[in-house]
């Protein structure tokens, strides 16, 4: 049999002191890719253990989804030997990420120049919510983030109440943009032989990931604000009625909206001067949603998302998350996998030579500590 060939990071050292969401989610990635992560814990652990329900044997899912394939220590910073045990783990690894209120690792001997001083090579990696100048006294939440980011005036019905995303976006984005930012520096480094210093924030990330309406105010000064399921610069792109319930119907572009009406049966729709172009399909809405309204009802989900994705026009059925996770398994992209008896959902990322790894369970507080300690003083 042949021997599988190592991940893309085998070899590379990571310290994670980082805790809750963007910066393990981070480190996740990387250890899924070869990386060798070390998880450092204070006292009480990273505070997703406690985010209950649900669980599964007693431990928070919440955390289960974000550490698989690392090793965790406790470390109590204010302990000296402890302390000592950090810097020398920030000392040999390749990587270093934390997420701390900007300067707050500084105390311990644990910032930037003063890890960097001692190893030239480190990538550090710093993860806050409002940067590290005027806001970084600022808790950085995700709520928080989606409230100040104008993310939330455009979630919701119209003429309703702001909503929060149902996930923790921008903690996910901002994870995200860091690992792009460290594989950026590790790639530098193969050249100079040094590290350096990489800042994300997740308010930054917000305004990028916003893409269109960021850049509709920025370029254009124009205010995005709430239209439920609507698109500002498509239509059809939102649910719609048919006979037993909703489905998301999709035209991009005046191709698939020519689809869509032959489906439909409504052959002559793209030649009526409203509804030909996108942007008048778009500035004429309210007179063309009806139209389609009246076609779909006629017909169930299951119907008329058989036969439009058949004819090349995007729809999708509204799923629960058991359905999505149905329908990845039913398509062949093997959305779960198991380790040491935890299920979890696979690294989205499919290498052809180097595949992700899945050979660790998330770990026990301090599961590895007697390991890791026997190992920094060797």
């Amino acid at each position: 049999m042949a021997q599988q060939l190592k991940g893309p990071l085998d070899g590379l050292l990571v310290a994670d002191f980082s805790r809750i969401l963007a910066g393990p989610y981070a480190t996740m990635l990387l250890a899924d890719l070869g990386a060798q992560v070390i998880k450092v814990e204070g006292p009480g652990g990273d505070d997703t253990r406690t985010w209950m329900p649900p669980v599964r044997d007693g431990v928070s899912t919440y955390y289960l989804g974000i550490n698989r394939n690392k090793r965790s220590i406790v470390l109590d910073l204010k302990d000296p030997g402890d302390r000592a045990a950090a810097q020398e783990l920030a000392r040999r690894a390749d990587v270093l990420i934390e997420n701390m209120r900007p300067g707050g690792l500084a105390r311990f001997g644990l910032d930037y120049d003063t890890v960097a001083a001692a190893n030239e090579r480190i990538v550090y990696a710093s993860i806050s919510g409002f940067g590290s100048g005027a806001g970084a006294a600022m808790p950085g939440y995700d709520l928080m983030v989606q409230a100040i980011s104008g993310l939330m005036s455009l979630t919701g019905d119209p003429d309703g109440s702001p909503y929060r995303a149902g996930i923790s976006v921008f903690d996910v984005m901002a994870g995200l943009h860091a690992n792009i930012g460290i594989l950026a520096a590790l790639h530098r480094r193969a050249d100079t032989g040094r590290g350096q210093h990489i800042e994300v924030n997740l308010l930054s990330s917000a305004l990028s990931g916003l893409v269109n309406h960021s850049s509709g105010y920025v370029a254009a000064g124009t205010v995005p604000y709430r239209m439920g399921n609507a698109h500002p610069s498509l239509f059809p792109y939102e649910p719609l009625p048919v006979a037993d319930g909703e489905l998301i119907v999709i035209a991009g572009n005046d191709g698939q909206f020519r689809k869509l009406c032959q489906v439909l049966g409504l052959d002559g729709l793209p030649e009526d001067p409203r509804f030909g172009r996108n942007q008048d399909r778009t500035a004429n809405r309210e007179q063309l949603r009806p139209i389609l309204v009246e076609r779909l009802r006629t017909r169930t989900r299951d119907e008329w998302f058989r036969d439009l994705m058949a004819a090349g026009v995007p729809c999708a059925p509204i799923n629960t998350i058991d359905g999505g996770v149905a329908l990845a398994e039913e398509l062949g992209l093997d959305p779960v996998v198991t380790v040491g008896g935890v299920p979890g959902v696979r690294n989205p990322i499919t290498f052809s030579r180097t595949p992700a790894r899945y050979e660790l369970p998330p770990p026990g507080l301090d599961e590895h500590g007697e390991e890791i300690r026997a190992w920094l003083k060797s």
